[in-house]
């Protein structure tokens, strides 16, 4: 059962303000199977990719990709 794009954008954007730290699809995906959702590797990505567009993430390696949460200060 997959959630709409919305939820699940709310639901990762939720578990990366709560827990911070490194984010990479895997723990996206993690993340977002924790939260009921069906996620897909592709959509995780464009939600994180996403997250970093608004600033709540900084891409901090290439490959793997990988990225760290912005503190708020």
């Amino acid at each position: 059962m997959t959630e709409p794009a919305g939820s699940q954008r709310a639901d990762l954007e939720r578990a990366v303000r709560t827990y911070g730290g490194l984010w990479d699809t895997e723990r996206g995906l993690r993340a977002l199977r924790d939260a009921g959702h069906d996620p897909q590797d592709k959509h995780t990505r464009q939600i994180l990719r996403d997250l970093a567009s608004d600033g709540l993430l900084v891409k901090v390696e290439d490959q793997p990709v990988r990225y760290r949460t912005v503190r708020a200060d």
